[in-house]
């Protein structure tokens, strides 16, 4: 690593939405700062994301800070639409990463942030980690899944059905992710199944053609618990009764299933008519893994040829971050809930589960953080 130095008044790390975000109000508030990614473009884990991808939220909940998307883009734009969207809005507001400049530690000394790389050493008084709550994909490891003789995948390693086709597909999850995915075999003619261990809150996209995530702005004023009590029965005429699908009901909504967990609920746009009308089975948990076949926690042994891991992401950069260790502690279990937000000039952008849009929540955060800054300096 070379000896040289930088100083700048903040270090953003990560240049993929939040990251970006956080560099255009920076911009814009005349605050000096650099945004450094370890990979050599912007949105990198969007460009390796499965090929039918599209957001789950609408467009008009999904623009960054002073660039909205283009008219002709539909509601829900798809993955490439967020790529270029990204490139143009990196262009148009003149944001350039230092690529290839990976992290690899960040620590404080006195009042400044110190964030070394392979490339040089920064100095800076604040530092927005950008890094993300979807970074790291959680490592695979089902009960007897090294005895399975067909691939394994993590859902961020699943690219097209097409490769399925024919073929017996277990997705575990059901996410988001692991719905769309298992929308995803079945077009490209693949048997998709998908074993679901945990209760779960299902909710339509739209409601006769509006958003829901756009109704939900509407609750927002109210403690999650009475807005799901409301929107319950509407819900449940639009849903149905899950159980009768396999599925199990979470006890609470999915509002405070957001605020309280962490987690959003699967947003339907497809997926229950298909599990209705048996296209894709609901299956338990994984009790063990056999060569060509899984076991469930009901006893039922069933074939498969591959599975497609869609059991989520860790926080990517926190290991990187060197705090005290009741400070770290308490980061990793309190972070989403901003508790050090700005604390000694640390601050985090789209770590927070929002119940109106992550981007939307992004966008917030880092007009918010800019802000904060230009008001300390």
């Amino acid at each position: 690593m070379t000896s040289s130095v930088k100083e700048t008044n903040t270090i953003i790390i990560g240049a993929s939405i939040a990251g970006l975000a956080s560099a255009a109000c920076l911009k814009k508030a005349g605050i000096d700062h650099l945004i450094i990614e370890k990979e050599n473009v912007i949105a990198s884990s969007w460009r390796t994301h499965y090929d039918r991808l599209h957001l789950h939220t609408n467009k008009s909940l999904s623009n960054l800070p002073f660039k909205k998307f283009d008219a002709s883009i539909p509601k829900y734009p798809s993955k490439k639409q967020v790529i270029d969207y990204l490139e143009s809005y990196q262009r148009e507001l003149g944001i350039s990463p230092l690529f290839n400049t990976p992290a690899e530690k960040i620590y404080r000394n006195a009042n400044t942030w110190i964030i070394e790389t392979p490339k040089q050493v920064f100095h800076a008084a604040h530092v927005i980690m950008a890094t993300g709550p979807f970074g790291k994909a959680r490592t695979v490891d089902f009960p007897g899944h090294k005895n399975f003789g067909g691939p394994i995948l993590h859902s961020a390693s699943y690219t097209s059905g097409d490769v399925f086709k024919d073929k017996r597909v277990l997705v575990v999850g059901f996410g988001n992710s692991a719905c769309e995915i298992a929308m995803d075999l079945h077009e490209q003619g693949a048997k998709a199944s998908m074993s679901v261990r945990s209760a779960v809150n299902v909710l339509p996209r739209d409601i006769a053609g509006i958003p829901i995530l756009q109704l939900g702005l509407l609750n927002a004023p109210l403690p999650p618990r009475v807005a799901d009590t409301l929107n319950a029965p509407l819900i449940r005429a639009l849903v149905g009764n899950i159980e009768k699908w396999g599925l199990r009901k979470l006890p609470y909504g999915p509002l405070e299933q957001i605020s309280k967990d962490q987690k959003i609920p699967l947003l339907d746009f497809g997926t229950m008519q298909l599990i209705k009308e048996g296209h894709i089975r609901i299956l338990p948990g994984i009790k063990t893994m056999h060569h060509d076949s899984v076991t469930f926690e009901n006893g039922i042994d069933e074939p498969f040829d591959a599975v497609i891991a869609a059991i989520g992401y860790d926080r990517a950069g926190l290991d990187i971050l060197s705090l005290s260790e009741d400070r770290k502690l308490d980061l990793n279990n309190k972070i989403t809930k901003q508790k050090y937000f700005g604390k000694d000039g640390l601050y985090f952008c789209g770590f927070w589960i929002s119940p109106t849009g992550q981007i939307r929540e992004i966008g917030l955060d880092a007009k918010k953080i800019a802000n904060d800054i230009a008001h300390s300096n």
